[in-house]
Formats: C-alpha cells, structure tokens, sequence
C-alpha cells in the first residue's frame, strides 16, 4: 500500500470514495489506480476486508447488483466523515503531493527511457550503415587508391627518367667538346690544309664518341662492351688503313 495511506487513512478515503457515489469494490480499485497514475493499486485483499469492517461498523451497507456488491455510505458514515474533514483535507493535499511526486519520476524515465531509445537507435544505425557497406563500392574505393598510386609513381619515375637524361645529355654534350679540344690540339697543330683536315676528322671522332656515349644510356653490359671492343679495333684498322693509303 502507498505510504500515503497510514493508519486508519486509507478507511478515511474509502469513506469519501462512497460519498461521493455508491461504487462496487473493483471501482473503488480502479479509482485509485487512476488516482496514483498507475503506480499504486491495492488489490482485492486490501480493498474488500476494509469494506467489511465499514459494513460491520454500520458506516457502509451494500446491496447486489446484477451479482455485485454494491457499497453505500450510511448516515453514520457520512457523519464521520464530517467529523474528519480536517484530517480529510489534509490527507487530499499529501495525496497531491504524492502524485506530484509520481509524476515528476515518471517523466524523468520517460526521458531516460527515450534518451537510452535515441542512443540505442543511433548505434544500431551506425551498426547497421557499417555491416551494410557495398563491397562493390569498397572494392571500387580500393581499385581507385591503387590506380592514383600507380599514376603518382609514373609520374615521379617519368620525373626521374627526365631527369637522368637532361644529365645524359648535358653529360655527352660536355664530352663531345672535350674531345674535339684534345684531338684539334693533338692533329690540328699543323695548320693548312692538311690541318685544316686533321681538325676536321679529330671533328669526326668527336662527333662519333658523343653519339656512341649518348646510345650507351645510363649503363653498357660486360656482353655490349666486349661487341664494342671488337668493333672498334675493327674500325680502328680500317681507318688507319685509309689514313695511309
């Protein structure tokens, strides 16, 4: 039973119940249950005794109606009841209070419920948005990567091959003017005619080195040099062979 309903008050409100209009015993269940928002309702064994007792005091009388019980307040009754008006009034103002009460902690696990609701519901999208990922699409986000980072490294290779032949060719540039300073010192020293042919053929072998140097590219084999080996001796005689002839 309610706290609210200490000694001899819940026979009090029993009394004011059956003043207001007669009421069979689940009426008078109902009735409080309403009262307390359903958070207290007394049961048949709590309700039905009391209403005996009253009967057994004279203060209640009942009569069937279509097989129920129903309870009346007698004259007695309803001077008691008077007699306690004060106690009466008082026992409304801590019946309010208590439902006040009552109200005040349903609404506030109302708001926990749907508060705990919101959170539960938010991680179940969450949970559900991260079991229900396309594979598809992950797969597609996956290609996408590699294929960004198989162009950037294409890029910065094509970057370094650019690179490394700006050298090359700054490189054979350098050696061909090398070598055509050292064979016009070497042949060209003799002026004239024959020197002016000299410096042209020291030209020659200039030229020929730095276009050998720039088809070489970044590195000659052991196989390609010794080709290179033999086919220069070979034209190294021939040209010796012209030279003297």
């Amino acid at each position: 039973m309610s706290p609210v309903f200490g000694h001899g008050r819940l026979r009090l409100y029993l009394l004011k119940l059956l003043e207001e209009s007669p009421r069979h015993g689940y009426e008078i269940i109902r009735l409080l249950q309403d009262r307390f928002l359903g958070v207290y309702s007394p049961s048949p064994g709590t309700i039905y005794p009391r209403l005996a007792r009253l009967e057994d005091e004279g203060l209640v009388t009942h009569e069937v109606v279509d097989g129920k019980k129903v309870f009346t307040l007698t004259d007695k009754g309803r001077a008691e009841l008077n007699d306690r008006m004060d106690e009466l009034a008082d026992l409304e103002q801590e019946i309010t209070a208590s439902v006040q009460d009552i109200a005040r902690e349903v609404k506030e696990d109302v708001r926990q419920t749907v508060r705990s609701l919101r959170e539960e519901l938010t991680q179940m999208a969450r949970d559900i948005g991260h079991d229900n990922r396309d594979p598809r699409r992950e797969q597609k986000d996956e290609w996408r990567r590699q294929r960004d980072h198989a162009r950037e490294e294409w890029r910065r290779q094509k970057e370094e091959w650019r690179r490394h032949k700006r050298q090359w060719q700054e490189e054979s540039e350098r050696w061909q003017h090398e070598w055509r300073r050292i064979w016009e010192e070497s042949w060209g020293a003799g002026g004239g005619r024959q020197g002016g042919h000299d410096a042209a053929l020291s030209r020659m072998l200039a030229d020929f080195v730095a276009d050998v140097h720039r088809s070489s590219g970044a590195g000659v084999s052991e196989g390609a040099l010794a080709e290179c080996r033999a086919a220069l001796d070979e034209a190294a005689e021939r040209i010796r062979q012209a030279l003297r002839s």
